[in-house]
């Protein structure tokens, strides 16, 4: 149990980091986040803020206790998130990085999902 817990915050605390280091940029519209998204991808400038505030919600949504059916939905939306920008950092002729490098990140939304759930059965075990 301990250390299921463990790994449970461990995996969701850096998810969450991960998650929202990268939402703060978009918040603010951070010429790097204009350049990358608007000039590289193309996605339109009002998208930048939004997908920003969404990864935040969900950071907080995760971080939260209680609220099950939310955090599934928070899981999913960052790993939508994570899959749609592998997906474009991969359409783009040139990118600035490599696509697979966002593979640790996706691995990591898995990771804090398993142990998330993991973390669940062991509270309906002692109930």
């Amino acid at each position: 149990m301990k250390t299921t817990k463990i790994l449970y915050w461990v995996f969701n605390i850096l998810f969450a980091f991960v998650m929202f280091g990268s939402a703060i940029p978009d918040v603010m519209s951070s010429p790097d986040a204009v350049k990358g998204m608007h000039g590289a991808l193309g996605y339109p400038l009002y998208f930048i803020p939004f997908i920003g505030v969404a990864k935040m919600l969900g950071v907080i949504a995760i971080l939260v206790p209680g609220f099950p059916r939310l955090k599934e939905w928070a899981y999913a939306g960052l790993t939508f998130d994570l899959i749609g920008a592998t997906y474009s950092i991969y359409s783009i002729p040139n990118p600035d990085g490599p696509w697979y490098f966002m593979l640790i990140f996706i691995a990591l939304a898995a990771a804090a999902y398993i142990y998330y759930h993991k973390k669940l059965d062991l509270q309906k075990r002692q109930a």
